[in-house]
């Protein structure tokens, strides 16, 4: 056998202990090493959007409640923002230099950048100057995550045996989940032991400052892993690519699989992961308004059941492919979300859900008067009587539908259908004056809250009336979706793509798809709900996606799980014989 076939991806590095049916001693501290230090990564990168909303207190508090959220929502997807662009950086640095350097790179960028946000001073201290430090810390974090999965996915690939990449890779699968889910417990342990007061005001830092300790772990684990096997064989031979973004994303082979990667392949995993994840915590702790402790108990009990599907549904990849698992979880969500979040709502806060049956809430308002309440500046007021209603209704958290007025009406909320309705009419103010506009809102609100009150609609989730089995077991169905589309990810990618460019082409369509179709679902779907009034319409964001990535999946992109990697610098399908070729001549 020639010496380039025994190096292959599914050899064994030497003084392995082969275990039948199971993952022998040194392709286990190889997976050990990689996921771990991937854990404390995600981990770092989720405390940001677990907290959003203190932190939307703390450094977006120059503006109105709901576009600070909205600003703070923003923050977080500006660190998905770069992650592509971190792809490019570091995957061109992967593919050049090596995994192993990219990796001790990579997180000692994010973990200080981390540890940083918890010492960072607030608005109410610096300024404008707090909102703008965060964003840029989000960025480096970003820029650090768009070259940390490509790495740690391709390097445990290719230590993988032939037939078992998706069971050796679906474990870094995990590391997402398991970062959020240490993110929440760390969490809450710190409101636990300070207080919600405390946590409030300060101990919120508490959880980005552990990064220093996390941060030291990972760098003394990854800088005892040696350098992956293909990458060690295709540099001895020569065969490392010069330019692996010219030959990954300037010729049109390649460009077209990265292409139909993004759209047939991590969009729709994308935007299933952060719904099933981060948006149902947010559904249940900004809409349904369930307090903020019992919600992230409830998606830490659902990630606790689910996380074992990664490696269920990565291992069933080697045996029936990527490509069905991936693209029957992308149809299942599309399908089912509507009816599992409505189901959502009736099991969390059954008082809203009857009152919204009993008494439904209508804005009666002129369309022209109505604005989109977004000012990240903060100096712009809402005055039309159309805004001031759906202000008081936002920050009340309760769902309402829109009827068209005659031009220039006042408009008016309506609470219930027929005879039986009540009718609180708003006010204009465009005219008064900034206090006298204060206190006429406050007016109308209070009004309107009473009346709401009467009506059935509650201020808060009654943690009494929550049915938490069922609740617990409708967000462990969306962590199965979860795991259905990202346990055989990472395979899938890698299989798609030659060695001397894998870790630059698998990690661009995963960033783009996972950090501006994911990573702007939160944004996108509440700006949607804030502007429809329907609690229900950020829905069809990830639905739409999802089935884009079907029907583009199902016709353009082919199954690899059945093909062998046959030397060091091909890969499975036609882009890889072409690579191949291409290095022969």
């Amino acid at each position: 056998m020639r010496q380039e076939e025994q190096g292959a991806v599914g050899a064994a590095p030497a003084g392995s202990v082969a275990h039948a049916g199971g993952i022998d001693r040194a392709h286990r501290r190889v997976i050990f090493a990689s996921s771990l230090g991937t854990v404390f990564e995600w981990y770092d990168f989720y405390l940001y959007g677990s907290l959003s909303a203190i932190i939307s207190r703390q450094y977006f508090s120059g503006v109105d409640e709901t576009t600070g959220f909205i600003f703070a929502l923003l923050a977080f997807a500006a660190g998905f923002f770069v992650r592509p662009f971190g792809a490019l950086v570091f995957g061109r640095l992967g593919d050049l230099t090596g995994r192993k350097y990219t990796f001790l790179v990579t997180i000692v960028i994010m973990g200080s950048a981390t540890a940083l946000v918890g010492m960072l001073p607030s608005y109410a201290q610096i300024g404008v100057a707090a909102p703008i430090a965060l964003i840029t810390l989000r960025l480096l974090q970003g820029l650090a995550l768009g070259g940390e999965y490509g790495g740690a996915a391709t390097y445990v690939a290719e230590h993988a045996p032939q037939g078992r990449r998706g069971l050796y890779t679906s474990w870094i699968q995990t590391t997402a989940t398991l970062g959020l889910f240490m993110s929440l417990l760390v969490i809450l342990a710190c409101r636990t032991l300070l207080g919600a007061e405390a946590f409030e005001a300060w101990g919120w830092r508490v959880p980005f400052l552990l990064s220093i300790v996390l941060l030291a772990i990972s760098v003394y684990i990854r800088l005892k892993l040696q350098e992956s096997p293909v990458f060690q064989e295709i540099k001895r031979e020569g065969r490392l690519s010069k330019a692996p973004l010219t030959e990954a994303f300037a010729r049109w082979g390649n460009l077209k699989v990265v292409l139909l990667a993004l759209l047939g392949a991590t969009a729709g995993q994308a935007v299933v992961w952060y719904a099933g994840q981060f948006y149902a915590l947010f559904f249940l702790e900004r809409i349904l308004q369930v307090e903020a402790r019992t919600a992230n108990l409830i998606i830490a009990a659902a990630l606790l059941i689910g996380t074992p599907f990664f490696i269920v549904f990565g291992a069933l990849s080697d045996r029936i492919g990527r490509k069905r698992i991936v693209l029957a979880g992308c149809l299942l969500a599309a399908v089912t979300y509507f009816p599992i979040f409505q189901a959502l709502t009736y099991f969390a806060n059954p008082a809203l859900d009857a009152a919204v049956s009993r008494a439904p809430v209508t804005v009666v308002a002129d369309p022209a008067e109505c604005s989109f309440q977004f000012d990240p500046v903060g100096r712009r007021l809402f005055t039309s009587s159309c805004d001031v209603a759906k202000a008081a209704l936002a920050r009340a958290g309760i769902p309402y539908s829109n009827e068209r007025a005659p031009a220039g009406a006042v408009a008016q909320v309506r609470i219930g259908q027929g005879d039986g309705a009540i009718v609180v009419p708003s006010f204009a103010g465009e005219r008064l004056g900034r206090q006298q506009f204060a206190r006429e809102s406050e007016r109308f609100s209070s009004e309107l809250r009473t009346v709401l009150a009467d009506a059935g609609y509650p201020t808060r989730a009654d943690p009494g009336s929550i049915n938490y089995p069922m609740v617990i077991a409708i967000c462990t169905l969306l962590v199965i979706y979860v795991t259905m589309v990202y346990g055989p990810i990472a395979a899938w990618l890698v299989e798609l793509f030659p060695a001397h460019i894998r870790y630059s082409s698998m990690s661009l369509p995963y960033h783009i798809g996972n950090g501006w179709f994911g990573g702007f679902l939160p944004v996108t779907s509440f700006a949607i709900v804030a502007a429809t009034g329907d609690i229900y319409a950020g829905l069809w964001y990830p639905v739409g996606i999802a089935l884009l990535t079907v029907v583009v999946g199902s016709l353009f992109l082919r199954e690899t799980y059945a093909d062998e990697w046959r030397t060091s610098a091909q890969a499975p399908g036609a882009i890889g014989r072409r690579a191949a070729a291409s290095d022969a001549e």
